[in-house]
């Protein structure tokens, strides 16, 4: 059987991770939300606020993550025609230094980078065909 970043576009592969974990993160900032505003002591429509708030940043994080290591892993296997731990590692560095980025620190970018390539690349490895 033939593997779909070989058949489906990239862009369509790039929605469903976007689609995915853009929901993943909706759900995480469903529950992590209310912790945080009871933390911060907030109730009534700031507590509403600041949960719908939480919610869109974590969603859209997560998402932009998902598709950018998804468009990029998929772009690096059809230009060099292979399919192995080599294009996770590199979608992974450029979605960790995306999402370092905001912080300006050349230190984080880096790290964040190498972190998020070092797991793409083991999870890659360790995924079963």
């Amino acid at each position: 059987m033939e593997d779909p970043a070989d058949v489906v576009p990239c862009s369509s592969l790039a929605v469903d991770s976007i689609l995915r974990f853009g929901t993943a993160g909706a759900i995480w900032g469903l529950c992590l939300g209310p912790y945080d505003a009871s933390k911060l002591g907030l109730t009534g429509v700031p507590r509403a606020s600041f949960v719908a708030k939480s919610i869109g940043q974590i969603s859209f994080q997560c998402g932009l993550v998902a598709g950018i290591f998804s468009s990029t892993r998929c772009g690096m296997q059809r230009y060099r025609r292979r399919d192995d731990w080599v294009n996770s590692c590199i979608g992974g560095a450029i979605a960790g230094a995306v999402v370092a980025a905001g912080t300006r620190s050349w230190t984080q970018v880096i790290g964040m980078a190498c972190l998020v390539s070092a797991f793409s690349a083991a999870a890659d490895i360790t995924r079963t065909n």
